[in-house]
């Protein structure tokens, strides 16, 4: 059975402030991949942190990143039906590149956020994560921005998400509010 944890707190932007996040030079729907970062090491070795909405992720692999970031294991059997039934999956790869290995290059899953909808009015995000080895570099607030514009493109303007206590501050900083407007969340959970 998987394990609840009531300490959540609900966030809604119902009054995200779309030019924020559309100006007019951004219009344009997001591509499906590119590069968010790229790093050069003394090496030679270039790093490529790749932003993706596509989807296309491997259950093993973030179980092991969800492992990385101190979450409760989930079964992979749920882990892939969340996944398939979303209605949007975004990720952040690291892809490393050394020198005269061509065709070698490394990827490995840094980050991921995901989004339920009833595709027309409201979305839910859930399960933003990034490895710990990334944090503090502004890529978890790059990739919960770049789902929110996927978002606001497919005009779903009602964002909301459940944050841990710890990170409440980090998602009012991009824009969310607790209980705005006097809108409660409510929760049921199993009694047993």
């Amino acid at each position: 059975m998987e394990k609840f944890y009531p300490f959540a707190v609900f966030f809604a932007a119902s009054r995200v402030n779309v030019e924020e996040f559309l100006s007019e030079e951004e219009e344009e729907p997001l591509p499906q991949e590119f590069v968010l970062i790229e790093k050069t090491e003394p090496d030679g070795t270039v790093e490529e942190i790749l932003f993706s909405s596509g989807g296309d992720i491997d259950v093993y692999d973030l179980q092991a990143l969800c492992d990385k970031v101190g979450w409760p294991r989930r079964s992979l059997s749920k882990l892939a039906a969340a996944l398939k039934n979303s209605y949007m999956v975004a990720t952040l790869h690291s892809v490393r590149k050394s020198p005269g290995s061509e065709g070698n290059d490394q990827k490995k899953l840094i980050g991921m956020a995901r989004a339920t909808s009833d595709h027309a009015f409201n979305a839910t995000i859930w399960d933003a994560l990034v490895d710990p080895g990334y944090q503090g570099q502004g890529l978890g607030k790059a990739l919960v921005e770049k789902l929110i514009r996927a978002l606001l493109q497919r005009d779903i303007g009602n964002i909301s998400l459940f944050a841990d206590s710890q990170v409440v501050e980090f998602y009012q900083n991009l824009g969310f509010e607790p209980d705005p407007e006097g809108i409660k969340g409510m929760f049921w959970y199993p009694k047993y």
